[in-house]
Formats: structure tokens, C-alpha cells, sequence
């Protein structure tokens, strides 16, 4: 579990927490569970779907509850719970909850074998079904993006960032931070929704990011962001993310994923936005796809809350010290 206050830099323009931010903090206390369980080092392999469901703002206190949930043979599903509420009230909110998926790696960088994880509570043997449910779904998914193409004869608007990645961008094991890769999924969502809508835009939901190859300090960041689909009020935008070595100009793909922002009014509330027709046949492609990745994740059953088992519950870090 991770615990802090939520500092004045944490926010961002329009002065709650980007997504991207939140994103950081989640694949950091993810990633400290599943070190601790494997004993190894370990690189983020999936973040799953997740609703920002609350805006976090400064001053908050923040709490981020990290368990496992299933056991692959080198993989670990970790669910990540962010609580969120102003340091002076007992009762703290529901934030956002989303499944990550970490694989632990070897000297030689390799998968290696990870102890076998059992439920022993209700509450985890619900979870632990719960979290093998997804994985049939979650290979649909990832077939379905795989299958799509974003070329020229995409109409949809885009926008690209494109830099360096720099030392300050890395984690110990020499690799760019998960977290800070889909901090730039939601930059470049972000840019490409605002250009759209003419407005200031916020994340509200990621549909799963999928991480391909590793980005290490040197490597040509690309992340191109792409309409796809629009509804009443918001826009869904493809991210790709792509890193080239210095001596090379070929890119590969280094992670994927979907993010979802609406556009905002001076009152922080969802604002309608002008709707994107398909024009050529890949932005017909790539409209119903977007259409069925809906589908597709609304056959996802949410995750158990611990309230709703009462004697299995894990113990609250909330619970008020009862007065003698």
C-alpha cells in the first residue's frame, strides 16, 4: 500500500490529477507487489481496463491498495485499488480500480517462473475468478487491435509527440517506467482530443494498454494519438507508442492502447463535442472497432469490492479507533 498527499505539482491544467499521473502511481505500487511476491525484478506487460471515476485534487490523501489477484506461470495479475479523500474526513472514496499485469524477468532478462499464488478468503477466491474471467476476454481484445490498420488512407485527426528518452525517464533496471510510457499515452490522448474539440480535454478512461518491447535512454519516442470514435461527449483515441534506436530508422512498436477523454467546460463538466464522420474505408474499420471494443468490455465483470464481503474482507486502513 502506498500512502501520500497529494502534492500542487501532481495536478495538471485544469488542477486535478492527469491520468497520466495516476497511471505512474498505480504501475508503481503494482510493480512493488509484484517484486515482493516474485523476489525478481519485473516489467509491466498489461494495465487494464480503468474508469477515472473521481477527480484527485491537491491536498487529498491518497491511498493505493496493491494485491494479488491470479498467478500466471512467469505473470502476475495485480489489482490495484486508489482511494482518495480530504485528510480531515474518516470515510475515504473509491477513486478507480484497474487489473496490471507484471512478468518477472530473469538476470538474462528472460521470463522466469514465479511462486504459485492460492485464495485462501472468499473475497480472493472471487477476485481469482474474477481475474481469470478477464483473460479470454482480454485476448479478443488484443486480437481486435492487432488486426487493425492506421495508415494513410486514415482520415481520422492525430497528433504525434515525438523526443528522446532521457535518463530522468528510466527505472533502476535501466527501462523507461511503465507508468511514465502510459503518462505519455495520455499526454499525446490529450492533445489530440483538445485539438478536436477546441476545449481542454480530461481522461476518463483507459481501455487497456498493452506493452510490446522495452524503451531504453537514447530511443526516438513516437506516440501517436488517433480518433477513432466519437460519442455525445466523448472522443476515443488510439495511442501508439513506438521507439527507434539511434542507429537505426526503423520503429517498433513498444506499447498500445486505447484512452477515452471528453471535453471539459470552466466547471470541470462534460461538454458535448462535434461528432467525426468516417470517411474512407479504414476510418469505417477503425469507427466499428471502436464500437466493438465496447462490446467487448462490457462483458467484463468488475471486481469484487472488499465491502461486499464482510467476514473475508481484508483489513480496513480506514477503520476509526473505537473509543474506550
Amino acid at each position: 500500500m502506498h500512502r501520500f498527499l497529494v502534492k500542487p505539482a501532481d495536478a495538471g491544467i485544469l488542477g486535478s490529477v492527469d491520468g497520466g499521473r495516476l497511471l505512474e502511481w498505480i504501475d508503481k505500487v503494482a510493480y512493488a507487489a509484484a517484486a515482493q511476491w516474485s523476489g525478481r525484478y519485473c516489467v509491466t506487460a498489461y494495465v487494464g481496463n480503468i474508469h477515472l471515476d473521481r477527480p484527485i485534487v491537491p491536498g487529498e490523501l491518497v491511498e493505493l491498495h496493491a494485491k494479488l489477484v491470479h498467478t500466471g506461470r512467469t505473470s502476475m495479475h495485480i489489482l490495484v485499488t486508489v482511494y482518495s479523500t480530504d485528510p480531515t474526513r474518516v470515510k475515504p472514496v473509491q477513486t478507480s480500480q484497474c487489473l496490471t499485469i507484471f512478468v518477472a524477468v530473469d538476470d538474462d532478462k528472460r521470463p522466469a517462473e514465479v511462486p504459485q499464488w492460492d485464495p485462501a478468503t472468499i473475497l480472493e477466491l472471487e477476485r481469482h475468478r474474477q481475474a481469470r474471467a478477464r483473460i479470454s476476454v482480454r485476448k479478443q481484445i488484443e486480437q481486435a487491435m492487432a488486426t487493425q490498420q492506421y495508415t494513410a488512407a486514415g482520415t481520422g485527426p492525430s497528433a504525434t509527440l515525438r523526443f528522446l528518452a532521457a535518463p530522468s525517464d528510466i527505472n533502476w533496471g535501466g527501462k523507461v517506467h511503465g507508468g511514465r510510457t502510459m503518462g505519455w499515452i495520455d499526454e499525446a490522448a490529450c492533445v489530440c482530443g483538445a485539438d478536436w474539440a477546441g476545449r481542454h480535454v480530461i481522461t476518463s478512461y483507459f481501455g487497456g494498454i498493452r506493452f510490446y518491447r522495452p524503451i531504453l535512454i537514447g530511443h526516438v519516442v513516437e506516440i501517436t494519438a488517433r480518433l477513432i470514435h466519437t460519442g455525445p461527449r466523448s472522443m476515443h483515441m488510439s495511442v501508439h507508442v513506438t521507439a527507434t534506436e539511434t542507429h537505426s530508422d526503423i520503429p517498433e512498436l513498444a506499447a498500445h492502447g486505447l484512452a477515452v477523454v471528453v471535453a471539459v467546460d470552466d466547471d470541470g463538466k462534460a461538454r458535448p463535442v462535434k461528432q467525426w464522420q468516417p470517411e474512407s474505408e479504414e476510418d469505417r474499420m477503425l469507427d466499428a472497432h471502436a464500437r466493438h471494443l465496447i462490446e467487448l468490455r462490457s462483458l467484463v465483470e468488475p471486481f469484487t469490492l472488499a465491502t461486499a464481503v464482510p467476514v473475508d474482507a481484508e483489513p480496513s486502513h480506514f477503520r476509526v479507533p473505537t473509543a474506550k
